[in-house]
């Protein structure tokens, strides 16, 4: 059997399965959910020695440390892998919830009830627990999923994948609720994106050239954001000592992942004050620093900033620092430059906060805080399929109630129009 054949027959079993798992209870969700929870712990040495294959690989590739990073798996990130499916067995149910019912002059009742949204394409690169956050989701919110992981974590995908399907060999639910392609060949992607008879969405997790040529070829609709040039704005009335620790974790906790903060923006009126010791803490922990003419009389080792710099998602130890005249030109930058991710502000000015937060047209806008919190898990929604800048259907993290839409549903009692 040909390549599209066989992803064509995947395609078309999961549909089927997803007939099935939109008509099953809660319970039976739930169950299989706490079966996979427990198989990932069980199972970790088999997990674990699977991404240290991967692992060497992707060393011997040369792929970068922070994307590296991504794809390593430790006992430490097992455990969240389990933790985060049983976070989501523990949210209430989306599927057949009412959102709106409303009475007509003729009698008619109308009713606006959320239902799965079929089959789930998932596309993605080098993050293996993306498999498992992704297969819970779309099975507590009745969803079927293919899942096609990218060549850097394959041997990973695929153990995870094993364990989540024997998890559901232990239940009623079919096991094409969650497929898998396996080949590495990128024309499985093409195949796949093809497919509108079967898959009713996509959603694509990676970079942004992985990103853009999904949401190119696809003929089935994609939710997506293309790259998170996420940025912190260090306003004058700033905490000094909250902006150092702010912008530390923005930067360094892991530089890999699309929350990470990219570009800094400071205040010209607090840059003596706080560029000293931001700097410094930076550049202990690692920080490549890249600034604009202000920003470089603070430190002989940060390098120009070049325009393209601005626009960069570096997804690595390295950042963009730019002194700004006021909130308006921070505001401004971020606008130009920034992909609608997260951004923030830190002030102790109420005043400006509340400019930053209306006018930063980004799906996570924040007052004091990292913007690494965007995240579903983070969000208290279980785990995250994914986060979309895009401006229907969803927006932010997306979880439990993205992967539904709704019907209407109406009763009557013998009603005809005239």
């Amino acid at each position: 059997m040909s390549l599209k054949d066989l992803i064509e027959k995947k395609a078309k079993a999961t549909k089927e399965a997803s007939r099935i798992l939109s008509n099953s209870s809660l319970h039976d969700r739930n169950k299989a959910l706490m079966y996979m929870a427990e198989g990932i712990k069980k199972n970790s040495v088999f997990i674990l020695k699977a991404n240290k294959n991967d692992v060497l690989n992707a060393k011997r590739s040369g792929l970068s440390k922070a994307m590296t990073d991504r794809l390593t798996l430790n006992n430490k990130r097992i455990e969240e892998m389990a933790a985060s499916i049983k976070a989501v067995v523990k949210l209430p149910d989306p599927c057949g919830v009412i959102d709106k019912m409303w009475k007509r002059p003729n009698g008619l009742v109308i009713g606006k009830m959320r239902v799965p949204i079929g089959v789930i394409g998932i596309i993605y690169e080098s993050r293996p627990n993306v498999t498992s956050d992704c297969a819970s989701l779309c099975l507590k919110s009745g969803n079927a999923v293919i899942l096609r992981g990218g060549k850097e974590s394959i041997n990973s995908n695929l153990a995870i994948h094993k364990v989540l399907q024997d998890a559901l060999s232990k239940t009623g639910l079919p096991l094409d609720s969650i497929n898998m392609i396996e080949s590495t060949d990128r024309k499985a992607v093409s195949y796949l994106l093809q497919l509108d008879k079967y898959i009713d969405l996509i959603i694509p997790r990676g970079g942004e050239g992985l990103i853009r040529a999904v949401a190119e070829e696809s003929r089935i609709p994609v939710i997506k954001h293309y790259k998170g040039v996420c940025h912190v704005y260090v306003d004058k009335e700033a905490d000094i000592n909250k902006a150092i620790k702010i912008c530390l974790n923005a930067k360094a906790q892991r530089p890999g992942v699309c929350n990470a903060m990219e570009t800094m923006l400071v205040h010209k009126d607090i840059v003596d004050k706080f560029m000293p010791k931001a700097i410094k803490a930076l550049q202990q922990a690692g920080v490549e620093i890249r600034g604009c003419a202000r920003t470089k009389k603070f430190s002989d080792k940060i390098k120009q900033a070049t325009e393209d710099d601005w626009y960069e998602e570096f997804l690595d130890l390295i950042l963009s620092v730019k002194v700004v005249n006021s909130v308006d030109e921070a505001i401004a930058h971020i606008a130009k430059y920034g992909s609608a991710h997260s951004d923030a502000i830190i002030t102790e000015n109420y005043d400006t906060a509340l400019k930053f937060l209306k006018q930063v047209d980004s799906t996570c806008v924040y007052l004091n805080a990292s913007t690494r919190f965007t995240d579903g898990f983070q969000f208290g929604f279980g785990a995250e399929i994914g986060i979309s800048t895009d401006r229907i259907h969803a927006r932010g993290p997306m979880a439990l109630r993205e992967l539904t839409i709704y019907k209407y549903i109406i009763f009557g009692n013998g009603q005809t129009r005239k």
